[in-house]
């Protein structure tokens, strides 16, 4: 079987199963990528279901547990807002793009999660401020392709409205659109995030998700379009993801005020609490991890946590781990459907309600993930088409971790050392 020589990988943030099953008769371009090659119906994600875990595993075959993002954010419990796993010198593992640079292959990727610093060729980094000394400018030209960014936000930056969705990624299509016709990667990766920030405030199946999903099947046909016109067409296969779904969401747990009644940890007014902490949740939103420091009473903490209004399982540390999250967690924790947890550290209640006039504040939504995967009917979906790719076919699952060793065969690729994920096969022509 013959390799092709590009492989664009379109990842729509919280694309689930749902939204194909559902709706694919309103989605022109999609449609069209499904009947014309093959899907894969129910794909498993791993767990934390967040997104840079999720995305980092899509390029790497690993759990996050291997691979090392096990989680979006870092352990910064004195922050508001803690950094993001935003540069590539966090991942334990090799990802897809450095075997392609290996093989001399041209890459190139748009807010992808976790490349900034990378050595992909043109690469427009996900990160954003959050220290009051900098600004966007200065820490998108540090952690991006300086020159190549420039360029980009000369053309289309009137695009752009900060990070505000759907400007967003109308700016950031725009970029993949030039670099599809100007550059020809072999190997692009996009990451469009206007239906999970709709989600997130409104609710997953609300009206203004919905209206996203339109707009990304516009989006996913600009860039068609775009190897149309560069001539690369017809030898381009590509790749239409989703990296986790959503589930709704009505009321928020804080652990962190319940171990701060217990005197585990120092409230802070801002939400935070102070560094010499023995016992501290990190959320991971549908889950969170449970960590502590010096501190012997766990039987006691799970019985506490179980106690909880809205807790649905506990997990040790063995069976975390076991499961490709975090090993060096203490417990971790599962929420059930319609709840999710928060880091903070002061509230009135360990459980709230979330209130409509809450939508705009920090940590308060309508629709969140980062559940265990097999939560019910909160699984993703996977689409391939392109040259190499069996036509109207589908396959019933597949796990997230299956998709970069795939990825890596349409370029003709393979990873140096094993890795967890098994290429899909019958999303090949025979």
């Amino acid at each position: 079987m013959s390799t092709n020589q590009h492989l664009i990988i379109i990842s729509l943030d919280s694309l689930g199963f749902r939204d194909i099953d559902e709706h694919l008769d309103e989605l022109p371009t999609l449609s069209k990528l499904v009947h014309g090659g093959t899907w894969v119906k129910r794909v498993q994600g791993i767990y934390p279901t967040l997104t840079y875990p999720s995305h980092t595993t899509i390029i790497t075959g690993q759990y996050p547990s291997v691979h090392g993002i096990v989680n979006n954010t870092k352990i910064q419990s004195n922050r508001r807002s803690p950094d993001w796993y935003w540069y590539q010198k966090d991942v334990k593992s090799t990802t897809l793009y450095d075997l392609a640079r290996k093989k001399g292959l041209k890459t190139a990727a748009f807010l992808w999660p976790v490349t900034a610093g990378s050595k992909i060729d043109y690469n427009l980094a996900e990160i954003f401020p959050n220290r009051i000394w900098t600004n966007q400018v200065l820490v998108s030209l540090k952690a991006s392709s300086p020159l190549f960014i420039l360029e980009m936000d000369k053309k289309y930056g009137k695009l752009r409205n900060g990070i505000k969705q759907p400007a967003l990624d109308d700016f950031i299509t725009a970029c993949a659109v030039d670099t599809v016709k100007n550059k020809q990667p072999n190997l692009m990766l996009l990451h469009l995030v206007d239906m999970d920030s709709m989600r997130h405030q409104y609710g997953v199946r609300s009206e203004d998700a919905m209206k996203a999903l339109h707009r990304l099947d516009g989006h996913v046909k600009q860039v068609i379009d775009a190897s149309k016109e560069a001539g690369t067409f017809d030898d381009t296969n590509f790749v239409i993801l989703g990296d986790h779904y959503q589930i709704n969401v009505d009321k928020m747990i804080h652990l962190n005020t319940l171990f701060a009644k217990r005197n585990w940890l120092t409230p802070i007014k801002d939400q935070t609490f102070k560094k010499d902490w023995s016992v501290m949740a990190k959320t991971c939103d549908g889950s969170t991890y449970i960590y502590t420091k010096n501190f012997d009473q766990i039987q006691r903490l799970k019985e506490l946590i179980s106690g909880v209004e809205g807790v649905e399982r506990i997990y040790s540390s063995r069976e975390a781990a076991a499961m490709g999250a975090d090993p060096n967690c203490t417990l971790m924790v599962e929420a059930k459907a319609g709840y999710y947890f928060t880091d903070e550290s002061d509230r009135p209640n360990v459980v709230e309600q979330v209130l409509p006039d809450m939508m705009g504040d920090a940590d308060r939504y309508r629709g969140v993930h980062g559940y265990h995967p097999q939560k019910p009917g909160y699984k993703t979906t996977l689409i391939f088409n392109g040259p190499m790719v069996e036509k109207n076919h589908t396959v019933e699952k597949a796990n997230l971790v299956d998709e970069a060793p795939t990825f890596a065969k349409l370029l003709g690729l393979k990873f140096d050392a094993p890795i967890a994920g098994n290429s899909i096969e019958d999303v090949f022509i025979d």
